[in-house]
């Protein structure tokens, strides 16, 4: 694998510069001197970030684009041997690594890199961290899976002490990250159009954990069946967090705001061995839903962890308000509340919309987009069961992403799937419809929720833009 020497900044040039990973590393290697460079298919708000700082962004990808002044290509793993620019690149013999290779580089430079791995939670979580380390006055470098509002956007150039990275499972792609303190937040089916299966998964979340060091610390959610699979024979120290008080942390007495936000009694075991670490501590969040409760007990640990005081902690995680597209408050549409969630697998659907649930709301209306045809077809019936508590569903097409293969699976599927189980449920072909549809029935004090890793957001800042007759 090719090594980037840091100290000699070189031109690097990013194929699929526009996602967000991509464009946060490409920020990273820009700020240390580097010539970047990279390709996108169409033009996005982070390439226009991009370009107005000088980056040379070419919209769509081409081999035109790939010059022999190039010295390394980074590729996401999206990119496909029939991609031009992977043609191009190949035939001109200049050398490549994937995003997460460059992104390992990255983080063995750093005296404490902090990965935050999970098939769900990791944006909010690592965001939850990166908001502790900067008001603990620490100067961290980050690069989030989403839009931090207090960093604008999602990566921070900082110190070389913390650095603070999503570390995703997708084509094992957290296999080449190098953690000092890694957390593993919940271990789920997903991403089946490359893993076996949910056995397969855990095997790469051991591997994952097996990457900490003697002197590392891995973080892990207690919850997960079969731990002792991922945590026996380590050579690290383990740390658990979950709902059992054998856990190491553990909350107590849960209660919730009127907008859904928890606060809770944050419980340290008795015996645990982290110096000046306070046995029980209130804790206020300023983001809905229980999954939250879990995914700062998280955070909470990796700041005792890292030495950052509680007050510290505490008072951060108040003054988090969440990251863009993760149960996003968007505005009020006459009288209807209008949120915007990313989730698109069913656990974080179920998660989102029992979230919804501690809101004083009319009528739950979710509008709901499915993310790529496999994982659909894998689980369409945990999807139909997970919508169901919603009041009433409304299907979009689903969002192909990266897949070509229908697998025979569609909307028009999963909405005979929720019908099946007595439950109201429209699909349609077109956002325009979907708009009409709730400017007919919409009642000020309902709440809406756009939902998926698409583009349904389109639907709600739409109709807030419209404005409507409720």
């Amino acid at each position: 694998m090719y090594q980037i020497d840091f100290a000699q900044p070189i031109h690097v040039y990013f194929v699929g510069i526009g996602g967000i990973s991509m464009s946060g590393l490409a920020q990273i290697l820009l700020s240390r001197g580097f010539k970047v460079s990279g390709s996108d298919r169409s033009a996005s708000e982070l390439t226009d970030r991009l370009s107005d700082e000088g980056v040379a962004i070419h919209i769509p990808q081409a081999a035109d684009n790939i010059t022999s002044d190039i010295d390394l290509a980074v590729f996401t793993a999206a990119i496909h041997p029939d991609n031009p620019e992977y043609i191009r690149i190949h035939e001109l013999g200049i050398p490549s690594i994937s995003r997460a290779e460059l992104l390992g580089q990255l983080m063995k430079g750093y005296e404490v890199p902090v990965a935050v791995s999970g098939t769900h939670g990791k944006t909010t979580t690592t965001s939850m961290i990166s908001e502790i380390l900067m008001a603990a006055g620490t100067d961290p470098t980050l690069t989030i899976g989403g839009s931090l509002p207090s960093i604008g956007g999602n990566v921070r150039v900082g110190g070389s002490r913390y650095f603070v990275a999503e570390a995703c499972e997708y084509t094992n792609s957290f296999l080449s990250m190098y953690p000092k303190v890694g957390i593993i937040l919940d271990i789920d089916a997903d991403h089946l159009d490359f893993f076996k299966d949910l056995d397969d998964i855990r095997h790469s979340f051991r591997e994952f954990a097996a990457l900490i060091p003697e002197d590392g610390v891995l973080i892990i959610n207690s919850d997960i069946p079969e731990l002792p699979r991922f945590t026996e024979g380590l050579s690290c120290r383990v740390i658990t967090y979950g709902s059992s008080p054998e856990s190491d942390y553990h909350p107590a007495d849960i209660s919730y705001d009127s907008w859904g936000h928890p606060g809770y009694t944050a419980v340290v075991r008795s015996g645990f061995a982290l110096p000046n670490i306070p046995a029980a501590e209130q804790v206020q969040l300023s983001v809905p839903g229980e999954h939250n409760v879990y995914n700062s007990l998280a955070a909470l640990a990796a700041a005792d962890v890292l030495g950052i005081r509680r007050s510290d902690a505490v008072k951060a995680l108040r003054g988090f308000h969440g990251t863009d597209r993760r149960f996003q408050v968007l505005g009020d549409w006459d009288g209807v509340t209008v949120v915007d969630d990313y989730a698109h697998h069913p656990t974080e659907i179920e998660a989102t919309l029992r979230a919804a649930g501690n809101i004083p709301h009319g009528t739950l209306y979710c509008v709901f987009q499915p993310h790529t045809y496999t994982r659909t077809k894998a689980l369409l019936k945990e999807f139909a069961a997970s919508l169901c508590l919603a009041d009433t569903v409304i299907l979009a097409d689903i969002y192909a992403a990266r897949e070509t293969d229908t697998l025979g699976v569609s909307s028009k599927v999963l909405q005979d799937e929720i019908l099946a189980l007595g439950h109201p449920c429209h699909y349609f072909g077109s956002f325009a419809e979907i708009e009409k549809f709730l400017s007919a029935n919409c009642q000020k004090g309902d709440l809406l929720i756009t939902m998926g890793a698409g583009n349904v957001d389109t639907v709600a800042r739409d109709l807030l833009a419209k404005g409507c007759s409720c």
